[in-house]
Order: C-alpha cells, then structure tokens, then sequence
C-alpha cells in the first residue's frame, strides 16, 4: 500500500489518542502483537517532538484507518481482518521509520509486553521488521 495513495483525510477523522486506546483495549489481543506493536512505535512517533507534519498525516491517516470499524476487510474476520489495517501501518511506517528511536522502540516493546508477553512481542517485532524490509 502507498501512503500517498491512502485517502489520509478520510481516516484522519477517526484519530484520537482516546480512540485509539480504546481500539487497543477491544481489539488489541484480537489483533495480536503483529498489529499492536508497529502501531504502538506509530503512536509514539507521533508523540516525538522530530516528526515533521507530513509525516504526522501519514501516521493519523493509518492509526485512523485502524481504529475505523468498516475498512476494506472487516476486522470481525479471523486472520484475514487486520491485514488491510497492517498494511496502512506499514505503509506509514515505511515514511517515518527514520523517526524510530531506540526509546520509542522500547516504549512501544514494553506497552506490547505488558499485553502479550515479551516473547510474543519480540517475534512480533522481528516479523515486522523483516516484512518491512522485504516490501
């Protein structure tokens, strides 16, 4: 998915930080570790003083797309119902991932640890980053 071509606007309403949160505590375990860990490091990002705004669209643009109950693939769906969701918080992820500090990766590690375990969540953050790395 380009991050150019995600209509950012139409997502972006659904942002907030309270949505989000709150799309974590009903869906997160659902979700698993592969969806909450990158968009927890996009959640901390965008807390980062150093992202420039363009990149602050991209990451409300694909936090909101997450938290939007009706997306391409409905969330209800087992296995297949986050993909489109993960696919959004690649993409931006992709456009900030030279934002990623060592500091933010650990919050976003320890904020997942403290819902999955550290195991699942180092898997999950070492999938993800060799996903990112193959696309």
């Amino acid at each position: 998915m380009n991050p150019d071509r995600l209509d950012n606007k139409r997502y972006q309403k659904h942002y907030s930080e309270e949505k989000f949160w709150n799309k974590l505590r009903t869906a997160g375990v659902k979700a698993g570790a592969a969806i909450v860990y990158p968009a927890l490091l996009l959640f901390y990002v965008l807390g980062s003083k150093s992202v420039q705004p363009k990149m602050k669209v991209y990451i409300i643009g694909a936090l909101g797309y997450l938290i939007l109950p009706a997306d391409l693939v409905p969330d209800m769906i087992p296995f297949f119902g986050y993909a489109d969701d993960l696919a959004a918080i690649v993409a931006a992820y992709k456009m900030i991932r030279s934002c990623v500090t060592p500091e933010i990766e650990s919050k976003a590690r320890s904020k997942a640890a403290s819902i999955f375990g550290l195991v699942e969540v180092s898997k999950a953050a070492e999938d993800f980053r060799r996903d990112v790395e193959e696309q």
